[in-house]
């Protein structure tokens, strides 16, 4: 479904149809007193863009959708498996100091914690690891798993999760980023992640596709 700014001339179809359908092409042409060649790309846009909706040998209907419910039913039909990307993972073992260069290095704001198995079992956010420099502890060797807020206390998604569900997810417990998971045996493998970053990816990729 594609979002538009219309024209001056395809705000007057809007209001016809709204005024007299189902109305056929014919007479929208007629009272615009232009021909149904020259309408035909208008009619098409606006049926597309989900304004309009048309039935064969009876016309076109106005659908009664808003922009705003547009942009809405758009963003909904995104799936998080189209939008993911690569999870920055670190073994629960690592030094604090190990985990602060991995985030620093592939510039991530969160990364995620697994055990020997490859198993989540927590996340290391940039607050996280600000503490833990502050706080006096050695970096060197102290284990990341003493800093990180462990599963189940942990948000994550699925692929096949809406992408708004894994947003508000990010919105609601205020953090950076979540992970993409398969559960196995009572346990999550991470396969991705989710972040404001994505979200921000997914809004220009909606924008750019009009």
């Amino acid at each position: 479904m594609i979002v538009i700014e219309l024209n001056k001339r395809q705000e007057k179809i809007l209001q016809i149809v709204k005024n007299n359908g189902p109305i056929t092409g014919e007479k929208i042409a007629e009272k615009l007193n232009l021909t149904r060649a020259t309408l035909r790309p208008d009619l098409a846009i606006l049926t597309m863009a989900g304004y309009l909706d048309a039935r064969p040998r009876v016309g076109y209907f106005y659908t009664g959708k808003s922009s705003t419910q547009l942009l809405s039913e758009s963003i909904k039909k995104f799936r998080v498996k189209d939008f993911q990307s690569v999870p920055i993972v670190i073994h629960e073992d690592s030094s604090t100091y190990e985990a602060i260069c991995a985030m620093f290095l592939d510039d991530v704001g969160t990364l995620f914690v697994t055990n020997k198995d490859n198993h989540l079992v927590g996340v290391c956010s940039r607050k996280d690891l600000l503490r833990a420099s502050m706080g006096g502890q050695e970096i060197h060797t102290t284990p990341i798993h003493v800093y990180m807020t462990r599963v189940p206390n942990v948000s994550v998604c699925y692929k096949d999760d809406l992408l708004f569900y894994a947003a508000k997810q990010i919105i609601d417990k205020q953090i950076d980023s979540i992970p993409v998971v398969v559960e196995k045996d009572g346990h999550y493998e991470v396969t991705g992640r989710i972040s404001k970053t994505t979200i921000t990816r997914a809004f220009v990729s909606l924008i750019e596709d009009e």
